[in-house]
């Protein structure tokens, strides 16, 4: 299978040269291992029970030094991390450490946070970016600068393709499956979550069927700030029973160590000049396209009655994932902002390292209107100094730049 390059390959072209240990954590599926095993001289799995008592014996990470090592899947055996830190500490070169996991370790008790010594980077499942379909002529790195230069340009992606894009989902190793097939591979993980995952955390999940009900739930408010406490009144299990709250609240604890939870928190400015803002965080699944087999919709169900109500939201999420795999790549974080009254709400806010933000709405509609552009002008009439640049990303082919200043960006045309 090709390799497509990701945005974090950038990050750690900038890290590793200066960093003796790097960690990059995210779902399974996601590509970790293919971009870690391209740096690494030497490769140690430690899901395999053999390469764990090869480092519980008479191991010497000295024996490596000058070497890349790669140790994926290092929450099998937390004990690494430390090993790792003493090594750092006693003078490992740079780029001799890349960790990779799919989970937040079983049991931290005793391990240092490697605060200082590895540095922990996220990844993702593919932005559109990074999937070799489209060709960007717009840049989030521009827009932060508040230097874009956008001409006419056109996209050849349709509303359809978005859907396609979707549901195609961000993991590299689904690309190209037939429908059904692709289908069987979402269930194929979403079951394992529940059925070997979860447990493998050490949870125990009486009732899988409610546990897929709650996601199905959590899928539904996807893009929103639902209360938890809505999500756990549209779930019961097959007999009819509701979870407790306590299990629901396990049930997040656990997905979260998976990372397969990636709500966007509310924005919390460090000069706080607003009063009101909603701390809530908008729920997002790691892939939009889990989202969209928990709720039984495909493509064509997205373009029909049946499914249009998800279609601006599970959009919103596509967009969501793509803006935070390139702003993290640009030292940037991403936030919503809403006010406590609703009369104010920003889909995304992407914060640089400086402190200047690109205010993002996401549209279907391709040419947006006065009233979809309102709130992005009132925060640049609050925060004249720090907000770079106004945009609405949209489903639609054409980028340009309204009067007002508020650029139009169709998603595929973004990089």
């Amino acid at each position: 299978m090709k390799y497509l390059p990701r945005s974090l390959d950038r990050e750690l072209d900038d890290l590793l040269p200066h960093l003796s240990a790097v960690a990059i954590d995210g779902p399974k599926g996601v590509g970790k291992t293919a971009t870690a095993q391209r740096r690494a001289d030497t490769v140690l799995s430690l899901d395999r029970t053999s390469n764990v008592a090869l480092l519980e014996s008479d191991f010497d990470f000295d024996s490596f030094r000058g070497k890349k090592l790669l140790l994926d899947e290092w929450q099998y055996y937390p004990k690494v991390w430390d090993m790792v830190r003493r090594a750092v500490d006693q003078g490992a070169p740079a780029g001799s450490f890349l960790l990779t996991g799919s989970a937040s370790p079983y049991d931290m008790a005793g391990s240092h946070s490697g605060a200082g010594r590895v540095v922990s980077l996220r990844m993702r499942p593919m932005g559109l970016h990074e999937r070799g379909q489209t060709t960007p002529t717009v840049f989030l790195s521009d827009l932060l600068a508040g230097e874009a230069d956008i001409s006419t340009y056109r996209s050849e992606y349709k509303l359809a393709d978005y859907m396609e894009a979707i549901v195609a989902s961000g993991f590299p190793g689904l690309a190209g499956f037939n429908p059904r097939a692709l289908r069987a591979q979402l269930e194929g993980y979403l079951m394992r979550v529940i059925d070997r995952d979860i447990p493998e955390l050490g949870a125990e999940v009486r009732h899988p069927l409610a546990l897929r009900k709650w996601l199905a739930a959590y899928a539904a408010a996807e893009s929103s700030t639902t209360a938890y406490s809505k999500l756990l009144d549209a779930t019961t299990g097959g007999d009819g029973t509701q979870p407790s709250e306590k299990t629901t609240r396990t049930y997040r604890e656990h997905l979260a160590k998976l990372w397969l939870l990636d709500p966007v928190p509310g924005w919390v400015p460090a000069l706080n000049a607003f009063t009101r803002l909603q701390q809530s965080p908008k729920h997002h699944l790691a892939d939009p396209a889990l989202a969209a087999h928990l709720l039984g919709l495909d493509a064509s169900a997205l373009l029909s009655d049946r499914g249009s109500h998800m279609a601006g939201p599970l959009f919103e999420s596509l967009v969501t994932l793509t803006v935070r795999v390139m702003a993290q790549s640009l030292e940037a974080t991403v936030s919503h902002l809403r006010m406590n009254s609703g009369a104010r709400e920003i889909d995304l806010l992407v914060e640089g390292h400086d402190g200047q933000l690109v205010a993002i709405e996401v549209k279907l509609k391709a040419v947006p209107t006065d009233r979809d552009v309102r709130h992005l002008l009132w925060l640049k009439e609050q925060l004249p100094q720090r907000v770079a640049s106004l945009v609405v990303i949209t489903a639609g082919d054409v980028a340009y730049r309204r009067p007002d200043g508020v650029y139009v960006i169709p998603l595929a045309l973004l990089g």
